[in-house]
């Protein structure tokens, strides 16, 4: 009876020790972070600085002892390829077999749109760093999970509009757009900037990704008498027409969403692409914060192609992925748990961050969803390969 009685003990003690185990095991389990972007094509080197900002940020919290007791985070990524089917298919690959706390969507406009819904609907926080596609953030959608640290096409297309007519004086505006929803939300934006203001562009034009030769559509807005592009497009889209406005010999000031920022652009748009002005939400270049010196410190040690800011480009994927990851964070931390529903309601209960773009103050709310305002964007072009500030208006 004794040796029965002891043994049961040492079971009990036993048992009781694997719950204990479990119970550590699982309070150390990671917190997946997914991202879904392009990290093969021409806007590659975009989503390698999403990646970059994002781990950087990682890094960063994981060293401060991870999150909800200690949980260290680990970032999961997959290639969209910039095609709206790969994306749904990664991020169910993401929401039910890594099942990960929040996606991270990447670049392309319409890669997002089709993601919205399938995130909505699983109750999965969506953290969108770079497409900027109005319905993206204001998708009808009630609770809405999508939060964005990015341009919005409806803001930035007042500023392009405001920039034009700052930076060149002029009034004739042709706009020349990618053929996709992200054209067409930038379409709208900026024919309702314009109406604003009591104009309308001359001519609208559209061209398809793939298109190698613009002229016939440029052609149509000099005829018009255009004075100014507004120009929205990707890396390759955005090269063909500067490549097409030189074969016209047509020097024509082009103000561009951030498109052409994504990749490969000077090499692909050849000398002129200097001439293109673009919107950014930040710069390495200059006078940094100390969180701005920060970074630039940690991405040297972390990447070995990374000697100053030169190397850190685009700027945007990096300074949009670094905020909204550390947002991110804090939206789980206030929400206690990995549930998506409570990470949602946790993005809501931010006070404040200082982050590297700026400090954010209550950047979310049920009817707010966008954490950058039109306060928040710069100017720049390229300058021997180097994205630096325009410095013309802020």
């Amino acid at each position: 009876m004794f040796c029965l009685s002891r043994r049961s003990f040492a079971c009990t003690a036993f048992a009781l020790a694997c719950v204990g185990l479990g119970a550590g095991a699982q309070a150390a389990e990671p917190i997946k972070i997914g991202l879904i972007t392009a990290l093969s094509g021409q806007s590659a080197l975009a989503g390698e600085a999403i990646t970059r900002g994002m781990q950087v940020a990682i890094d960063e919290i994981n060293a401060q002892g991870g999150l909800l007791g200690g949980r260290q985070l680990e970032l999961v990524r997959r290639d969209d390829e910039a095609s709206p089917a790969k994306g749904v298919v990664a991020a169910r690959e993401l929401i039910y077999k890594e099942k990960v706390a929040v996606i991270f969507g990447g670049l392309d406009t319409p890669v997002s749109l089709a993601v919205v819904p399938l995130v909505n609907q699983a109750k999965m926080p969506f953290m969108g760093p770079w497409a900027a596609g109005t319905p993206i953030t204001k998708n009808g959608s009630r609770p809405n999970y999508v939060f964005r640290v990015s341009a919005v096409d409806e803001i930035v297309d007042a500023g392009m509009v405001d920039y034009a007519q700052k930076a060149f004086g002029t009034s004739k505006f042709g706009l020349i757009m990618v053929n996709n929803p992200w054209g067409e939300s930038n379409q709208k934006g900026l024919v309702a900037a314009l109406a604003a203001k009591g104009m309308k562009p001359v001519g609208s034009e559209k061209f398809d990704g793939n298109e190698v030769d613009v002229v016939p559509q440029l052609g149509r807005l000099k005829a018009a008498g255009a004075d100014t592009l507004f120009m929205v497009g990707n890396v390759g889209p955005s090269a063909q027409v500067v490549k097409s406005l030189d074969r016209m010999g047509w020097k024509v000031p082009v103000v561009s969403h951030w498109g052409p920022a994504g990749g490969r652009f000077t090499e692909l748009a050849g000398p002129n692409a200097k001439n293109v002005h673009f919107v950014q939400t930040y710069s390495f270049f200059g006078k940094q914060s100390p969180t701005g010196e920060k970074v630039i410190d940690a991405l040297k040690a972390r990447y070995s192609n990374v000697k100053g800011p030169a190397d850190i480009t685009p700027a945007v994927g990096v300074a949009n992925a670094y905020d909204a990851m550390h947002l991110t964070a804090l939206a789980i931390q206030k929400a206690g748990s990995t549930d998506g529903d409570a990470i949602r309601e946790g993005f809501y209960k931010i006070d404040t961050y200082d982050g590297l773009i700026k400090q954010y103050k209550q950047p979310y709310s049920p009817d707010v969803h966008d954490a950058i305002t039109a306060q928040d964007y710069v100017w720049a072009q390229f300058i021997d390969d180097r994205i630096l500030p325009v410095g013309l208006v802020k």
